[in-house]
């Protein structure tokens, strides 16, 4: 399937040249500013700002401590509705907050929360909507903010996907009360680990930096029982140089994203979610439906291609719902989700980032096209 031995991945790490790397270690060196927001800390969190067009970025070791954070911040409590379709940390943060997860199933074309089944879902003791820009494709923002005006809810974004998207307001970071970035490794954008929280005002922002301290608010006051979630300088100027980087790392995205749709368009029974017309797109991933009348199944195509040594991933599969944790509550029950319990056992992302010659994106498309 490839042109080496090497397996080829649904995403890998994007790593910025060595030679770009080894002055900002000296500079951290000579500094002896390890950690607790030193230079470029601050640098990165304002080249952040400046390239997403938000007002204020506070920078996290990654983006679970900070989806915890957010809910502390913004003081949630009771319970919040979420999607059963994305990374485990979205309920998990919840859990892990005192919160009670509420899972509402998903619109069938983008496998974002359905607002009409958000409102469905609400309760006396909901307090808060944490919807996920899945794949990082927007949700339907304008719905949700209405339905959270109405009830009178906080929204935070799991926006962990959704790095330099926009839509037609500008960067979709600036929905809801808060956003959640992930910088994770495999991200568009990565400090190898790493997170943020997006924020509207400098109130806020100084609020989010005293609990990702340990709640500290000065050497010997503490306001808060707040958690270590500082990120590292060594973090923060990798981040930099990945900045330098990330459009063209976008644009090789787009063009792997559109060779796939090109290939796949017309394969019947495989269905290429979003029409690719976005125009402020990240291509984050590239997720596909396998359906019933494609000539295998999900699970039969992506073990074929494993054994082609691609490996791509069945995300998000099993639904969050499905899990011991989770799968007692009433809102997990499977006819509760028909939309999410049917999108988690059709979907597979396929290989797609920067180093992925597109040679290899074409016979991976070409392999599926062929059965």
């Amino acid at each position: 399937m490839s042109d080496s031995k090497k397996p080829i991945f649904v995403t890998q790490p994007h790593l910025p040249p060595l030679a770009e790397l080894i002055p900002l270690l000296e500079e951290i060196w000579d500094s002896k500013v390890l950690t607790n927001g030193g230079p470029f800390h601050q640098r990165l969190e304002a080249a952040l700002a400046d390239y997403l067009g938000v007002p204020q970025v506070a920078l996290f070791s990654n983006g679970t401590l900070a989806l915890i954070t957010a809910l502390q911040a913004l003081r949630v409590t009771g319970e919040v509705i979420t999607t059963p379709f994305s990374f485990v940390a979205t309920a998990h943060a919840l859990l892990w907050h005192g919160n009670k997860p509420v899972f509402a199933d998903i619109d069938p074309k983008t496998l974002n929360l359905d607002p009409a089944k958000i409102e469905t879902a609400i309760t006396p003791q909901t307090t808060a909507i944490m919807p996920v820009h899945c794949y990082g494709r927007p949700c339907d923002v304008a719905a949700i903010e209405r339905i959270a005006d109405t009830y009178n809810l906080r929204v935070i974004y799991d926006a962990a996907h959704a790095f330099g998207v926009r839509d037609a307001a500008g960067s979709v970071l600036n929905h809801g009360d808060l956003s959640v970035l992930s910088f994770h490794a495999t991200k568009v954008f990565n400090t190898f680990e790493g997170g943020a929280i997006v924020c509207a005002d400098a109130k806020t922002k100084a609020r989010i930096d005293q609990l990702k301290n340990f709640g500290h608010a000065g050497e010997t006051t503490v306001v808060a029982p707040g958690i270590n979630g500082k990120m590292s300088e060594f973090n923060a100027a990798l981040g930099l140089l990945q900045l330098r980087h990330v459009d063209e790392a976008i644009r090789r995205r787009g063009e792997i994203d559109a060779l796939y749709r090109a290939r796949l368009r017309d394969v019947t029974g495989i269905h290429c979610l979003g029409d690719g017309g976005e125009a402020f797109a990240n291509h984050a991933y590239f997720p596909i439906l396998v359906r019933d009348d494609y000539a295998l199944s999900r699970d039969e195509l992506n073990q074929a291609l494993r054994d082609h040594g691609v490996m791509p991933r069945r995300y998000f599969y099993p639904l969050i719902a499905e899990f011991p944790m989770y799968r007692g509550l009433p809102s997990a029950q499977r006819e509760n989700l028909p939309v999410a319990w049917t999108a988690a056992r059709q979907v597979l992302c396929l290989p797609i980032y920067p180093d992925l010659p597109i040679e290899s994106a074409e016979r991976i498309a070409q392999f599926i096209a062929s059965r």
